[in-house]
Order: C-alpha cells, then structure tokens, then sequence
C-alpha cells in the first residue's frame, strides 16, 4: 500500500499540470459567461463570435464571470474572415474589466489577427501595442484560417505567451498603477465579415502575488464615449496603436 501511495504521489506531480486545470467551458453553453447573445453563442462545440454574413459594428467580448490574477491559460482559436471587407481581428483579454456602458474591455489584450499575432495591447487604458513579439516564428507558425494553440502565462507583473508552442511574448509590467487582476475575455473585432471560435479553453490558477495592485485598488475603468472610434485600422509593419 505504502509503494503503491509513492506511486501515486510520483505521477501526481509528473502529471501535475493536469491535476490541477479546469475547464472554463463545457463545449455546449455560455455557463460561466457574460456577452451578448446576439454575437456570442456555441456553434460545433466551440465558443463562437461574429458573423458569415454581416460587418461586426463593433467591438465585443465575451467574459469570465469569475476574475483570475495569477495563471497558466491553453486554449484554441480559429479566426475567419474576408479581408477585402475590413479588418479580420480577434484576441484574449486577460487581468480586464468591462468599461461602463459600452462594449468594450479595458486591460491587457494578447491579440490575433493578421499582422497582430503575438502582440500586447492595452485595449481601452494605454490604447497602444506595449509588447512586440520576441520571435517571428511566432508569426510564422501561424496557421491561418486553423485551429492555433495559445498559452498565456501570467504571474506577477509577467506575461508571457506561446502561438502552437513557439514562444511569443515575454513583457513585465513596470507601473504599478496597472491592475493585476481582472476578468478573461475573448474578442471579435469591429471591421469586417470575420468569424471567430474558441475551444478547448483550460486554466490552472497559481497562487496570487502577495500586495499585487488590484482593480478595486487602482480604480474601476470609467464610462467612455460608445460612439468614440476604436482600435485597429489596417496596421503598419509595427502598429503602435489600433
């Protein structure tokens, strides 16, 4: 019995990443959830946002009810769209929270989208691009209209990304006004016909930085114009905002 519990505790901390993730969605409903049903719904077990058809007027997120500090996220994304009818954009909002009456997310985006892959921008609060990729074969491995592997590491004032398991980003914040800690939130992009789906989306949470800078410590985001134009046009080589 003793081998036998030796054992156990071997492949327990072996197997310990997936000892200790959890699923943030069922692959059937938006449980756990918040966005707008018009946009956001499941479609072949995946979290699916935007439109086949139609523009996407604006931005929009769909957003954990829970809010995470520290934490390891996998998940799969697939981004669809024709380019000739606007921008084909999408991210993952991490350590965020929902501007007042309005659509949009304020916090830390690890963007997706054609030219945008691996890059940090601070949606709605610094509004700019604040971390590069620190390898292009992040965007070469890429697979474009497909299924890509994301990981987000973030611990402390660290963040890290990997793009099908090429290392992306590696960016440590350095002002300690910026929360670190919030809500997780998948984006479509306001532009043009884009599609975009989520699944498989796993996260192990880590223990929290002791002292770390909260929202409800820095201030809420603030109400903020809807009609205010956003983000991304058609961005250069190295876009600094959008």
């Amino acid at each position: 019995m003793k081998r036998l519990a030796f054992f156990l505790s071997v492949m327990a901390a072996v197997c310990g990443l997936s000892a200790a993730t959890s699923p943030l969605f069922d692959g059937k409903t938006l449980t756990g959830w918040d966005g707008d049903p018009k946009v956001w719904r499941v479609e072949d077990g995946a979290l699916t946002g935007g439109s086949r058809t139609e523009k996407v007027p604006h931005n929009y997120f769909l957003a954990t009810n829970r809010l995470f500090q520290n934490f390891d996220l996998r998940l799969k994304l697939k981004l669809t769209g024709d380019p000739a009818t606007g921008l084909i954009n999408s991210g993952v909002q991490i350590r965020s929270l929902r501007v007042p009456n309005n659509t949009e997310m304020s916090g830390y985006q690890v963007d997706a989208g054609d030219k945008w892959w691996g890059k940090l921008y601070d949606e709605s609060r610094r509004n700019k691009v604040i971390a590069e990729p620190i390898d292009a074969a992040a965007d070469a491995a890429v697979k474009k209209e497909d299924w890509n592997d994301y990981r987000i590491l973030a611990e402390g004032p660290r963040i890290r990304s990997w793009i099908n398991g090429v290392p992306a980003l590696d960016y440590t914040e350095a002002d300690p006004a910026i929360a670190l800690d919030g809500k997780i939130a998948l984006q479509i992009h306001s532009g043009g016909v884009a599609l975009v789906q989520f699944k498989d989306l796993v996260i192990e949470e880590l223990a929290p930085t002791p002292g770390a800078p909260t929202w409800d410590k820095v201030g809420h985001p603030k109400p903020r114009d809807p009609n205010a134009k956003k983000k991304k046009a058609a961005p250069a080589a190295t876009p600094a905002t959008k």
